[in-house]
């Protein structure tokens, strides 16, 4: 299956200018965190800080687009934040940023240091096209909550993703379901790099650019195409 997310006109209309760039991978390794993994995270970031200047992740104008664009929607962006703000601010905080798997390590890098929001889907996960729509609110989001499988409900009017079995990310790219996500047995996977004005489309493909470099660098012959800019 070739990764062609659809965007709705509604979401068109909403913000004008969204722009995202695909990333295919097949033939993937996926496995626990590396201490070259590892060693990548802490350079995004060190290159985020550098980015920023001292500046608050939100205050950076790319973030602050996205902070209207889900205001935009009704969504309130200090509570849930995009993904790629959520990640910068772990960056950034004593804690650091999470080690995962190696997969999704290499994502989050490239995210922190480029300041993109970037998921990740298992594409054996996947069924049929993934649409970037507006939900009615009644379609479902499988979740877990206090390690029980749940089940909840997108607002009326809220930007997710999906696909033809329900909702794979809430509020367009603030929180993934697990159904879908990147673990150790992925052998092929999407990645989506999501981006708004002001960032430069090129920017955004540079982004993708580092990140096909970097799954053909920890997955040694892994076939990857990095779709046009859409």
């Amino acid at each position: 299956m070739t990764f062609a997310p659809i965007v709705s006109d509604e979401v068109r209309a909403l913000v004008p200018g969204f722009t995202h760039v695909a990333v295919e991978a097949h033939d993937l390794v996926n496995g626990p965190g590396t201490e070259e993994s590892s060693a990548l995270l802490d350079e995004a970031a060190r290159r985020l800080a550098a980015r920023l200047d001292g500046r608050a992740p939100h205050e950076d104008p790319h973030m602050a687009a996205w902070r209207a664009a889900y205001s935009a929607f009704g969504s309130k962006p200090s509570r849930t934040r995009n993904s790629a703000e959520a990640l910068a601010k772990r960056a950034l905080s004593d804690a650091g940023l999470p080690r995962i798997n190696l997969l999704v390590d290499v994502y989050n890098a490239v995210s922190v240091a480029r300041l993109v929001p970037v998921g990740g889907e298992d594409a054996d996960r996947v069924r049929g096209a993934m649409r970037l729509v507006r939900a009615r609110g009644d379609e479902d989001f499988v979740t877990v909550a206090g390690g029980e499988e749940t089940v909840e409900r997108p607002d009326p009017g809220e930007v997710v993703w999906r696909d033809d079995l329900g909702v794979t990310c809430r509020r367009w790219n603030w929180r993934q379901g697990p159904r879908t996500r990147l673990t150790e047995g992925t052998t092929s996977g999407f990645f989506l790099l999501e981006s708004l004005p002001p960032m430069p489309v090129s920017e955004v493909e540079e982004a993708a650019a580092e990140l096909a470099a970097l799954l053909e660098k920890f997955s040694p012959g892994a076939r990857i195409t990095v779709h046009p800019a859409a």
